[in-house]
């Protein structure tokens, strides 16, 4: 049995920056061979997206946490020479991703059509932002834009004006749906023989990630306000600020609200049939958070945090950067490994947060230094000779 749930699977990834770089790296957590396809000279654009870089490097951490366990080679595509040698490592490989914008690859024959003439078993994943119809196909487009015209930012920040995510999240989130599309797109490629091409849209993974927010819009036709640090399940479900700090509290059904209630030593509320039932919380929302709010002024953070916790009620701390990595649940988790860079030294990486059983996530290599694996692969899989491999360099194709 193999040791990792996608040993034997090769994916040629030609991809930058973030939303599809993330796929191939989680395809390389489970143990595909991912190679990765770079411009001579400049290599991925998030390489340079620092500071910070790793230490002695010019590294940048953004190209950090999305190519790790991966091989890198450079070629250059836009040379004949260097789009045979693609279509050579295409035809042994069992994925390729991409997201150039829509058309580019067609120009040089390294588009799904004519590769899938060179290997019909061939998986092959298009990222890009409005995808590949529509009439905005051939737009550019980052993170961003895509919070922005997906509705994420109209339902994210305070009342007063939209805001973005912290994180790039349509890009994270195309990366998730990117990957599982490609393990479906395998699975039936278990059963037919044939591989497929996946059309994946970022400002379409924007979209279904609204998911209920959209559908209470789609019900009631009645626009979502914005509510700062407010959620929109049940009540309470939000930010709320103790004696010194804040915490976040979630009384999301009617054990829950008892429970809290409880722990406040608030049980009158129950009587109440303005908040009796988790419907009637979320109709009198605004009756019911002033009175919330002044109960969590009562005690501190600490020990509201407590004794929700003895009370079964879900509550947590914010916590900043340091306190994240402090935290003794993350650390037993193993959220955090440390791998040895052959520039830097110990690197710290994010961990995989898939627990497998039988095939765990284990082992982890440090994101490859732009090029160092070029040799190793194209006189291992393209049959490209020492001599022919300096000449190619000569003329700037790797």
């Amino acid at each position: 049995m193999p040791s990792t749930a996608l040993a034997g699977i090769r994916v040629l990834d030609l991809s930058r920056v973030l939303a599809a770089p993330l796929a191939t790296q989680l395809l390389a957590d489970l143990g595909a061979e991912v190679i990765k396809v770079e411009r001579p000279g400049t290599g991925d654009d998030s390489r340079s997206y620092g500071p910070p870089f790793a230490a002695g490097t010019d590294t940048a951490a953004f190209y950090l946490s999305c190519n790790r366990n991966k091989r890198s080679v450079t070629l250059n595509h836009a040379t004949a020479e260097g789009q045979e040698l693609i279509r050579a490592l295409a035809t042994r490989s069992d994925v390729l991703v991409e997201n150039f914008r829509t058309g580019t690859l067609a120009k040089y024959g390294l588009d799904h059509k004519s590769l899938r003439e060179l290997n019909p078993r061939l998986v092959y994943l298009s990222v890009t932002g409005f995808g590949q119809t529509g009439p905005y196909a051939e737009r550019p487009g980052y993170d961003g834009v895509f919070q922005a015209m997906s509705g994420m930012m109209s339902v994210s920040g305070h009342p007063e004006e939209p805001m973005k995510v912290g994180v790039s999240m349509v890009d994270i989130l195309t990366g998730l749906y990117a990957s599982t599309a490609v393990l479906a797109a395998l699975r039936h490629r278990d059963v037919t023989g044939e591989g497929q091409f996946i059309d994946l849209s970022l400002l379409d993974c924007g979209l279904a990630s609204l998911s209920h927010f959209a559908m209470n819009y789609l019900v009631s036709g009645e626009v979502p306000t914005r509510r700062g640090n407010g959620g929109y399940g049940g009540v309470p479900s939000q930010a709320f600020m103790c004696q010194d700090k804040p915490l976040f509290l979630v009384a999301g059904n009617d054990k829950q609200f008892a429970a809290f209630c409880a722990a406040a030593d608030r049980t009158d509320l129950l009587q109440d049939p303005r908040f009796t039932t988790t419907s009637a919380r979320i109709a009198h929302r605004e009756e019911i958070l002033p009175v919330l709010e002044a109960i969590l002024l009562t005690r501190t953070r600490d020990d509201w945090l407590a004794l929700l916790d003895r009370h079964g009620v879900p509550a947590g701390p914010f916590n900043e950067m340091p306190e994240v990595f402090a935290d003794p649940q993350i650390r037993h988790r193993g959220m955090l490994v440390e791998v040895e860079d052959p520039v830097s030294g110990p690197l710290p990486l994010l961990a995989n947060p898939i627990r497998f059983t039988a095939t765990p996530v284990e082992g982890y290599a440090p994101p490859p230094a732009l090029g160092e694996h070029t040799a190793e692969v194209l006189t291992g899989l393209a049959g490209v000779t020492e001599d022919q491999l300096a000449g190619l360099r000569a003329r700037g194709v790797v």
